[in-house]
């Protein structure tokens, strides 16, 4: 998560697809071509924030990352 004026799409906007589930609170970007989620927008308690998928950022070791794992049914 960066906040979301850290965030600048270079290319592909004319592909991308806008989708929302449940609360509507959080924008899901799809690739049209692919079905890839590459990034979504919100807001947290601090403003507005993009979630960067950064298996579609070039250049990224995802193996060399810190992990952090999230328990989504107890938090």
């Amino acid at each position: 998560f960066v906040p979301r004026s850290q965030f600048k799409l270079i290319s592909g906007e004319d592909l991308l697809k806008t989708y929302t589930f449940n609360k509507h609170a959080i924008q899901h970007q799809f690739c049209t071509q692919c079905g890839t989620q590459p990034f979504s927008f919100g807001e947290d308690p601090k403003g507005p924030v993009a979630s960067i998928n950064v298996r579609c950022l070039k250049n990224v070791d995802v193996s060399a990352l810190e992990k952090h794992t999230y328990d989504g049914l107890n938090s």
